[in-house]
């Protein structure tokens, strides 16, 4: 019930004469389905490529240093287009540039297979960035819509197609590579996969476009606060995510001193759990509120990683980077959820502006942890996550203190 309002801000289009409302719960069902598709696409084109990253850098000859400015093309690129895929969804519908998007970022990731050398990949992945920046705000606005019309929590679920790709486009990658099928047949055959995954059901999509507006048109507004407060949310768990990624495994090499092959083991258990955590995150949601999980989620962050700080022995270490993905799991797939209901501003808009200032922390973790690690020891990143477990606790407290405009609809949607 507390979505009659979302669903009347949208207006059916093309071949749909009547409301979304009205249609059927198997239809509602097959939308859904549609979206996950999309989510699943993307995820696979994301990992696919980071499959055949070694393979790339030894064919192109690069050294690590080399590696590692090239790869920040990607970033720029994202970076780039942020400030212009959110005016682009509310223009002309999420359901016109996720299809473009989408195979733009196929296409991408098979020009990357055809790379010589270091400039022609650089120019590859800052279209790579530019393209999935498009397709993430696109995305999520459809899965914003999708949300709306089954009026309950689903969100979660959609961003467990996106790791549920993940781990496939891994396994194809190595099945790739232990058939010696070259980087450019590899990808073009996960552009086929994408196309036909479009093919299939660009028609389910939600043809839908906003129809608030701005009160007043003006050339610079002031941000909303409670936007800001949901990416800050979002900085610190992204920030998370980004030591988990890069950090994992060195701290199971250099502080646990696993053996040789269970260096990986604190990693792969943390990102199991944490897909499998966003494919049961939406009862839970539904069941105790959205900001009683996120709560939750801060507090199995922080008592995870404290636990790995204090034991760190392989099996305790393993059960609290469980924990911390568990803990994660729910985090960003809830804010974007929050964002995109905003009652004054276009979904697209909104999405862009949280999932901005959230990227900044998965960027800027790595410069912070480059500068702090040249004077601090190696289990310093794990307590840096804590603080930014914590703080995401207390952000969370004073989103529900935002301004008077919107007060009391983001207490509504987050309870």
């Amino acid at each position: 019930m507390q979505y009659f309002n979302f669903i009347g801000r949208y207006k059916a289009k093309g071949k749909y004469k009547k409301t979304y409302r009205d249609v059927k719960e198997s239809y509602l069902f097959r939308i859904r389905w549609a979206v996950s598709s999309f989510y699943f696409g993307m995820g696979l084109c994301f990992s696919s490529w980071a499959s055949r990253i070694p393979t790339i850098k030894a064919a192109l000859h690069l050294s690590d240093g080399q590696l590692g400015t090239i790869l920040f093309a990607l970033p720029v690129g994202q970076l780039t287009m942020m400030f212009f895929s959110g005016k682009l969804v509310t223009r002309f519908g999420s359901h016109r540039t996720l299809p473009f998007a989408i195979l733009m970022y196929a296409f991408s990731l098979t020009n990357m297979g055809l790379a010589q050398n270091a400039w022609q990949l650089a120019l590859g992945l800052v279209s790579f960035g530019i393209s999935g920046n498009l397709t993430n705000i696109s995305v999520n606005t459809q899965g914003i819509y999708t949300e709306g019309l089954f009026r309950r929590t689903i969100m979660t679920s959609f961003h467990g197609m996106w790791s549920l790709a993940g781990f496939t486009g891994a396994l194809v990658g190595l099945g790739m590579l232990a058939l010696k099928i070259g980087t450019y047949t590899h990808f073009l055959i996960v552009a086929f996969v994408v196309a036909l995954l479009v093919a299939i059901n660009v028609k389910y999509l939600i043809r839908a476009k906003e129809t608030v507006r701005p009160e007043k048109k003006k050339r610079f507004r002031k941000p909303d606060k409670s936007l800001i407060l949901l990416g800050i949310i979002g900085f610190c768990s992204m920030a998370s995510e980004g030591i988990m990624f890069d950090w994992s495994g060195v701290y199971f090499k250099d502080i646990v001193r696993a053996p040789g092959p269970l260096i990986v083991v604190g990693y792969t258990s943390y990102m199991i759990m944490m897909a499998s955590g966003r494919f049961f995150g939406d009862r839970l949601i539904n069941n105790f509120g959205r900001k009683k999980v996120m709560q939750i989620s801060g507090i199995m962050i922080s008592t995870g990683l404290f636990s790995a700080v204090f034991f760190p022995y392989i099996i305790p270490c393993t059960l609290a980077f469980m924990v911390v993905g568990l803990g994660v799991s729910t985090i960003i797939p809830t804010l974007y959820s929050i964002a995109g209901k905003h009652p004054t501003i276009p979904t697209g808009e909104a999405l862009t502006a949280v999932s901005s200032v959230s990227f900044l922390g998965f960027l800027m973790h790595c410069l912070l942890l480059a500068i702090l690690l040249n004077f601090l020891v190696c289990d310093f990143p794990l307590l840096l996550l804590e603080f930014l477990a914590f703080s995401s606790l207390l952000w969370l407290a004073e989103l529900k203190q935002s301004n008077k405009k919107t007060r009391k609809y983001f207490f509504f949607i987050i309870t």
